[in-house]
C-alpha cells in the first residue's frame, strides 16, 4: 500500500534508475509496490519517508489539435501556421496515473531524468503533470553521470535547480521537427498518391529534417560509387628476396596509364638476377592510444569493431548504465574532467581474469596520464567503465552482445591510460639493373595499449634488415594491370562520421534517424554498408534536383546551431521556432511548384517497392476467398 503521505518524491526516467535510487539512499532497505505498470520503491532516507518511481521516457509528446488530422481535408500548408499541442503518450498514461497518485502526497519532488537536454524534457514533463494536482509542491534536480552509489549519494547531496532552457530547446526541436516533419510528409504521400502511387494502407512517404538529410549522404556516396569509371593503369611488381626472406616491391616510378610505358620499363629489368640497395630507412614511431570515448564514438566502434548496429549498441549501453557498470552513454565530451579518480577506476579491473596483470604492470606501476580529445560539452565526462563484472554475470544479464560491448568498453578505458605502441616504419630503396623500386614494411617493437586493446592493432609486414651495397635476390618481375576501384558505399561508422561534422542529430538521437530510414525501406545495412533502395534514392535524387535545401545536411546543421541559442539563454524558443517554420515554408512552396517532377521520378519507385506486397495480399485475400467457399 502506499503511504498518505510522503516526504519527497525522486522522479527518475527509468525503472532500473529509481530502484538503484532506493537501494543507495536507504542501504537496500526498500520496499517495491506495484502500481499498474509503474514500480514504486518506498524508503526511509534520514528518519523521512520517501519514494522513487521510473518512468518510461517521455510522458508528453507534441502533436496538431483533432481537427487538423485528416490528411485529405487539412492542406498541409496550413500545419506551419498551427501552434502544436501537448498531449499524453497513450504508452504512458499509467505512470501518469501513479505520478499523480505520488504526487499528491509528497511535498517536495526530486527530478531524478538522465543528464541531458531529452532528460531535462522529460524533467518538466513531470513537473507540468505534478503541478497540476500538487500546485505547492517544490521541485529539485539530481544530476548525475553514473547510477553508483557514490554518483547517486553526490548527487542527493548536491541537488541543483531544473533548468528550463535547457528543457525549451528540446521542445522547440520538438515542435520544429512535428511541423516540418507532418506538413512534407502528408504533402509527398498526397502527390504521389493522387499520380497513382499504391500505397499499402497505414504506409506513407515519409519526410523527417534529420531522417531525410541522412538519406541524401547515403545516396550521394552511391550515386558517387554509380557514376564512377573505372581506368585500367599498370605496375611494375618485383618478387625479391634476401636474408631468407622473401617481400614485394614496386617501380619507384609508379603507375602507367598506358601498358606500352610500362612493358618499356619492364624490359630493362625483365631477366635481371639480382639488385641493390640503394637506401634503407628503420624509424620507430609512436601509435598513441584512443582518447576518451563518447557517444559517436562508441556507436561507429561497436559497428566497426563489434558488428553491433549503433541503435542497438546503445540500447545495450543504455542497459549497462542502468545497472550501474558503465557511465552515462550520451555524452559528447572526450576529455576526462579532474574530478574522476582515474587509478581508482583502473584498481577494479585488477582481479580481472584476463588482463589483471596488465592493470597492475603497465597502469598503476606508474603516473597516469591519460589521452585527451578536443570535445567538451561540459556536462558529461566521456564512458567508462564504473565497476568490475564478470564474463559470466554479464552474459547471463545482457547477452553475448551485451558482453562484448562492456568488454569494449573497459578495454578502452584501460586503453586511454596506458602507454603508446611502438612500431617500425621500414622502407627500401632498390635498384635494379639502374631501374628504382622501392618496398614498405611494418613491425610493432611494443604493443603497448594494443596489448589491452585488439581491436585496431596492425598487422605485422616486416622487410628484412638490409643496408645499402646489400644484394637482392630477383625471383620474379612482372607488368601488373589493375583498375580503379569505386568508392564504398558508405559503412554506419562513416555515416555517424558525417551526421556527427554536419550537426545532423544530436548524440543521442543519431542511430534512430538511421533506424527510420531502415523502417521506412528508404536503405539497408548490408555487411555493414548503407545501400539505398530504389525508393530511397529516387525520393532523395528528386528532392535534391528540385528543392534541395530539404535535403542538404548544412541546413540541418544551421538549425541544430539556433536550437543551441535556446539552450544557452541567447535566444527565446518561439522566435527560433518561428524562423524555422518561416524558413521551411518556402521549401514547401517550392515543393509544390515541382510536384509533377516530383510524382514522375517517385511514383514508379513507390509502386515496385510495394508491387510484392499488393501480389501478397491478392494471393492472401484469393485463399480466404477460397476458404468460406469450402467451408
Amino acid at each position: 500500500m502506499i503511504p498518505q503521505r510522503i516526504s519527497t518524491l525522486i522522479v527518475a526516467e527509468k525503472p532500473g534508475v529509481a530502484k538503484a535510487f532506493a537501494e543507495f539512499l536507504s542501504d537496500n532497505r526498500y520496499r517495491e509496490i506495484k502500481y499498474g505498470r509503474a514500480k514504486i520503491y518506498v524508503f526511509r532516507y534520514k528518519g523521512e519517508l520517501w519514494a522513487s518511481i521510473g518512468l518510461r521516457g517521455h510522458l508528453m509528446d507534441f502533436d496538431f489539435p483533432e481537427e487538423y488530422n485528416s490528411w485529405q481535408k487539412v492542406n498541409p500548408r496550413q500545419l506551419f501556421f498551427i501552434k502544436p499541442i501537448r498531449k499524453t503518450r497513450r504508452e504512458a498514461w499509467g505512470y501518469v496515473k501513479a505520478l499523480k497518485l505520488l504526487a499528491s502526497r509528497a511535498s517536495r519532488i526530486i527530478l531524478a531524468p538522465d543528464a541531458d537536454v531529452e532528460g531535462e524534457s522529460i524533467g518538466f514533463e513531470a513537473m507540468t503533470i505534478i503541478s497540476r494536482v500538487n500546485p505547492n509542491a517544490t521541485f529539485e534536480r539530481a544530476w548525475f553521470n553514473a547510477v553508483t552509489r557514490h554518483d547517486i549519494l553526490q548527487a542527493i547531496n548536491n541537488l541543483r535547480k531544473p533548468n528550463p532552457k535547457l528543457a525549451n530547446k528540446a521542445f522547440a526541436r520538438m515542435v520544429a521537427d512535428l511541423t516540418i516533419g507532418a506538413a512534407f510528409t502528408r504533402a509527398l504521400t498526397l502527390i504521389a498518391e493522387k499520380e497513382g502511387a499504391k500505397l499499402p494502407r497505414g504506409r506513407f512517404i515519409s519526410y523527417g529534417p534529420c531522417q531525410t538529410p541522412v538519406l541524401y549522404l547515403v545516396v550521394k556516396r552511391a550515386l558517387e560509387r554509380e557514376n564512377f569509371k573505372s581506368k585500367k593503369y599498370y605496375v611494375i611488381e618485383a618478387l625479391l628476396e634476401a636474408e631468407g626472406q622473401q617481400f614485394k616491391a614496386t617501380y619507384a616510378g609508379g603507375k602507367f596509364d598506358k601498358k606500352e610505358e610500362a612493358e618499356k620499363v619492364y624490359r630493362k629489368v625483365k631477366n635481371a638476377k639480382h639488385g641493390t640497395v640503394s637506401d634503407s630507412h628503420y624509424d620507430s614511431v609512436e601509435i598513441n592510444p584512443p582518447v576518451p570515448l563518447n557517444t559517436v564514438e562508441l556507436e561507429k566502434r561497436a559497428s566497426n569493431f563489434l558488428n553491433i548496429r549503433s541503435k542497438q549498441a546503445l540500447a545495450i549501453a543504455e542497459d549497462l548504465y542502468q545497472n550501474g557498470l558503465i557511465s552515462y552513454p550520451r555524452t559528447d565530451t572526450n576529455i576526462y574532467p579532474p574530478t574522476i579518480n582515474l587509478r581508482q577506476i583502473a584498481s577494479q579491473f585488477l582481479d580481472h581474469p584476463e588482463i589483471g596483470v596488465y592493470v597492475r604492470r603497465e597502469i598503476l606501476s606508474r603516473k597516469i596520464k591519460p589521452t585527451r580529445g578536443k570535445e567538451d560539452d561540459g556536462a558529461h565526462p566521456p564512458i567508462y567503465p564504473t565497476r568490475y563484472a564478470s564474463k559470466s554475470f554479464v552474459k547471463t544479464h545482457f547477452g553475448e552482445k551485451g558482453w562484448k560491448l562492456y568488454d569494449f568498453v573497459v578495454r578502452h578505458f584501460l586503453a586511454t591510460l596506458s602507454p603508446p605502441a611502438v612500431q617500425e616504419k621500414q622502407a627500401l630503396k632498390i635498384d635494379i639493373n639502374e631501374v628504382p623500386f622501392e618496398a614498405t614494411g611494418s613491425r610493432l617493437l611494443d604493443e603497448g595499449f594494443y596489448e589491452v586493446y585488439p581491436y585496431s592493432k596492425p598487422s605485422d609486414s616486416p622487410l628484412p634488415y638490409l643496408v645499402k651495397g646489400d644484394i637482392v635476390k630477383v625471383l620474379e618481375i612482372s607488368v601488373v594491370e589493375k583498375k580503379t576501384k569505386p568508392p564504398p558505399y558508405l559503412s554506419e561508422a562513416e555515416l555517424l562520421r558525417l551526421m556527427k561534422k554536419y550537426g545532423i542529430g544530436t548524440d543521442a538521437t543519431m542511430q534512430d534517424h538511421i533506424h527510420t530510414n531502415l523502417k521506412r525501406k528508404y536503405f539497408i545495412i548490408k555487411n555493414k554498408r548503407c545501400i539505398p533502395t530504389e525508393l530511397g534514392k529516387n525520393l532523395a535524387v528528386i528532392l535534391h534536383e528540385t528543392v534541395p535545401e530539404i535535403v542538404l545536411p548544412e541546413v540541418r546543421g544551421k538549425m541544430e546551431k539556433k536550437l543551441v541559442l535556446i539552450a544557452r539563454g541567447e535566444r527565446e524558443p518561439g522566435e527560433v521556432v518561428g524562423e524555422i517554420k518561416e524558413e521551411f515554408l518556402e521549401y514547401y512552396d517550392k515543393l509544390l511548384e515541382n510536384r509533377d517532377k516530383i510524382a514522375e521520378k517517385i511514383v514508379k519507385a513507390i509502386n515496385n517497392v510495394y508491387a510484392k506486397y499488393h501480389s501478397k495480399r491478392k494471393i492472401s485475400a484469393k485463399r480466404k476467398y477460397r476458404y468460406v467457399r469450402k467451408h
